[in-house]
């Protein structure tokens, strides 16, 4: 099931590569990919990525569109 989000547009606001987003966040490159390319993933990785962007939990409508 696809998910919309917008982890790219936010990723490159901030100037990061997946590669970078990936170590902050403690997930593999290939996860970050796949979330940019809108597959499901679990809310634990989409907490890593909030808090890797630097935003807060309750900012999840912002990055995670439902």
């Amino acid at each position: 099931m696809d998910q919309r989000n917008d982890v790219k547009k936010i990723r490159e606001e901030r100037m990061l590569s997946k590669v970078e987003l990936a170590r902050l966040a403690g997930v593999s490159p290939l996860t970050i990919d796949r979330i940019e390319r809108g597959k499901a993933c679990r809310l634990a990785t989409k907490r890593k990525i909030l808090l890797a962007l630097g935003l807060k939990i309750g900012q999840k409508q912002r990055v995670f569109k439902q």
